[in-house]
């Protein structure tokens, strides 16, 4: 089983959240929303700041995966990507690391505009 911590606050966030989740076959992936629960990946050793700026997943072995890295692993568990074309795609170097690029650029531009992100910003 994998844990995957999204921002629930992000409307665009928590709908493609909730494709996944209708796509996951039982007992393969817990969600964790930490913009109202940051207590699980706090005692990760995760701040809740840091974890809202990017997607992450915890595999089975307990690696962490962040960003697009995290989206892999999730696609990998659902029955109707894992064999995307996207997903092998993303097994090239090159088009791992342009998307990577992209995704912090998106996911910066995303914390910088919404408030809860920003509340967590001056608490810490």
């Amino acid at each position: 089983m994998i844990t995957v911590f999204f921002d629930g606050k992000c409307g665009l966030c928590s709908r493609e959240i909730e494709h996944y989740r209708r796509l996951a076959r039982p007992q393969t992936i817990q969600w964790q929303d930490v913009a109202s629960e940051p207590k699980l990946i706090e005692t990760l050793g995760v701040s809740q700041q840091f974890a809202l700026r990017r997607l992450h997943a915890l595999d089975a072995n307990g690696q962490w995966h962040v960003g697009v890295a995290a989206f892999i692993l999730i696609w990998q568990q659902l029955p109707q990507y894992r064999w995307f074309v996207l997903v092998k795609f993303m097994d090239l170097p090159l088009a791992y690391k342009v998307s990577q690029f992209l995704y912090n650029k998106f996911a910066d531009y995303r914390f910088s505009k919404l408030s809860h992100c920003q509340i967590t910003m001056e608490v810490n």
